[in-house]
């Protein structure tokens, strides 16, 4: 069954609606930044076997509505109700209880050559992404986020759209949980960049040929937890899975459906 990411994207409407009912907070906010380091552990790709672990420096810095930041890092400063995700952002809505953004990031892609699973394929080019996102409280703890990504320089990145519920169940002056679940889908460019195996490199690769189109992507979810450590200094972690749903999941690619990942980290944020 072909499935089209509009329905996600009609998701963002409503929340502009609400957004002309809304009460704007104070422009004026101090600058905040952070500084820390990651180690995580996850699948080698979506879909991947084998796994990697990696040490990542994680920073992020907000002016106002203005933010920049590495992947992670502003959600642990405290700007996760934004969905911004890394890259450069601004707020457009900025209210108590809806926040609606825009946001650019370098899409780094794929060299096939980083794992044996992707050798012989075409790599996907290095891209600038633009994202649109907005996130919705429901309540002071349960908050719902949607956004859409698009490859602005045509280098078959394609759209990406996303669906996610935050839900944050503890919370003291020593300690905080959070939870989430999400959704996420594409478009037949982004499917056939990431999961498909052209015609053209069936030799090279020893796969049969599979040409996705859009869909479902994976259905995720996980657990994360922040301790601060002193007035500026903390630490954090998560874990949580996912699993490949639509083309993806029936890619030659993909050795597993399920996945799961692992980070620990510590940061300092003024």
């Amino acid at each position: 069954m072909r499935i089209t990411v509009l329905p996600l994207a009609l998701l963002c409407l409503p929340l502009l609606a609400v957004a002309q009912q809304q009460e704007q907070e104070p422009e004026s906010q101090p600058a905040r930044y952070l500084l820390g380091a990651s180690l995580a552990s996850r699948p080698e790709y979506d879909g991947a076997s084998t796994r990697q672990t990696k040490l990542r420096p994680l920073w992020a810095f907000q002016w106002g509505r203005w933010r920049i930041s590495t992947s992670g890092g502003s959600a642990i400063l405290g700007f996760g109700r934004d969905s911004a995700g890394a890259g450069a952002s601004t707020l457009l809505v900025n209210s108590n209880r809806l926040r609606l953004g825009v946001a650019l990031r370098v899409d780094s892609g794929r060299n096939s050559g980083d794992a044996s699973t992707t050798q012989g394929l075409p790599d996907v080019k290095r891209t600038l992404r633009a994202r649109l996102f907005a996130n919705y409280s429901l309540t002071p703890d349960v908050n719902l986020g949607a956004n859409l990504s698009q490859d602005i320089l045509g280098r078959k990145g394609g759209l990406t759209a996303g669906l996610d519920l935050g839900w944050r169940f503890y919370r003291s002056p020593t300690l905080e949980w959070a939870s989430g679940i999400g959704i996420s889908a594409a478009d037949a460019t982004n499917m056939r960049s990431y999961f498909g195996v052209p015609a053209s490199a069936v030799t090279a690769t020893g796969k049969p040929a599979y040409e996705p189109g859009a869909g479902l992507r994976d259905l995720h979810a996980g657990v994360s937890f922040t301790r601060p450590l002193s007035k500026h200094w903390f630490v954090f972690g998560g874990a949580g899975a996912s699993r490949l749903l639509g083309p993806p999941a029936d890619s030659p690619l993909t050795q597993q459906r399920n996945g799961t990942y692992a980070n620990v980290g510590v940061a300092w944020r003024n």
